[in-house]
């Protein structure tokens, strides 16, 4: 495996959090090695050095590309942690509805904002196809967003392995709404229209996303730095509707983050919303 002189960390980690917004600082530069050994070698490069110009000088953003798809965590399953997911059935979902529907179906819109594989989206999916049946009145728009390429290609497909199945999914729900293809098991069609996904830069400027009812933001926010921590969800703030609901991770806090959102407590979870 090549190793990163301490000269090229500094200069890699700088192109790594200019790509994609994720902080790595000196202590870091095995994970460097390991992430991208496997890159370099494909790409017939000696050192960081190399590999960082041959990035820097690939017009098509193709290297750029496959850098991302190596750093980004996509560390996922199918409902993770429970608890949001009991939230949005026994209280988000509800309580939206109960206050948009007085003239008439609801029309919510639900942001996955950095759904990796797209495990997060099909879970909230899969909840609300429980809660409101076949013959839903209202009409739920759910997007997913992730920064890898590769992320959102198998999210699209929705072909999970064994080994991704098996990480969190209870076995009536994958009978129920997974069929079987060549060793994997594909989301069903009736799952699979519900949502959509497409590839998004959290860092970039949010632009023409409209307001959402309810934000996942969840586990995503660790990898950056505190200022970028803030702008993130400053924006967040901005696009979630007035009464609107955010998810962040169980071990998160917005706490000297962004004072525009106060958070709630519901059983056992935690949500945000605007003051």
């Amino acid at each position: 495996m090549v190793k990163i002189r301490p000269e090229e960390i500094k200069i890699f980690s700088n192109y790594i959090y200019s790509v994609t917004g994720i902080s790595i600082d000196a202590s870091k530069a095995y994970l460097l090695e390991t992430r991208f050994g496997k890159l370099l070698e494909q790409e017939g490069c000696s050192s960081f050095g190399d590999f960082y110009h041959k990035a820097k000088s690939d017009s098509r953003k193709i290297l750029e590309k496959r850098i991302i798809d190596a750093i980004t965590t996509n560390e996922t399953l199918f409902f993770r942690d429970n608890s949001p997911f009991d939230l949005l059935k026994h209280k988000i979902m509800p309580d939206l509805i109960d206050t948009r529907s007085g003239k008439g179906p609801a029309n919510l819109r639900i942001w996955s904002s950095a759904c990796s594989t797209g495990q997060e989206l099909y879970s909230i999916a899969i909840v609300i196809k429980e809660l409101l049946g076949n013959h839903c009145p209202h009409k739920i728009t759910l997007m997913g967003t992730d920064l890898s390429d590769a992320a959102v290609a198998q999210a699209s497909a929705g072909t999970y392995n064994k080994f991704e199945i098996e990480r969190g999914l209870p076995r009536e729900k994958l009978q129920r709404y997974f069929t079987p293809a060549g060793g994997n098991w594909k989301i069903k069609d009736e799952i699979r229209a519900m949502v959509t996904f497409r590839r998004m830069n959290l860092m970039q400027p949010f632009v023409g996303l409209g307001k959402f009812d309810i934000i996942f933001c969840r586990n995503v926010a660790i990898y950056f730095t505190l200022q970028d921590r803030k702008k993130l969800f400053d924006k967040i703030a901005d696009v979630l509707e007035p009464d609107g609901y955010l998810l962040i991770g169980s071990t998160e806090s917005l706490t000297g983050i962004c004072p525009r959102f106060v958070p709630k407590r519901h059983l056992r979870s935690v949500y945000y919303q605007l003051k």
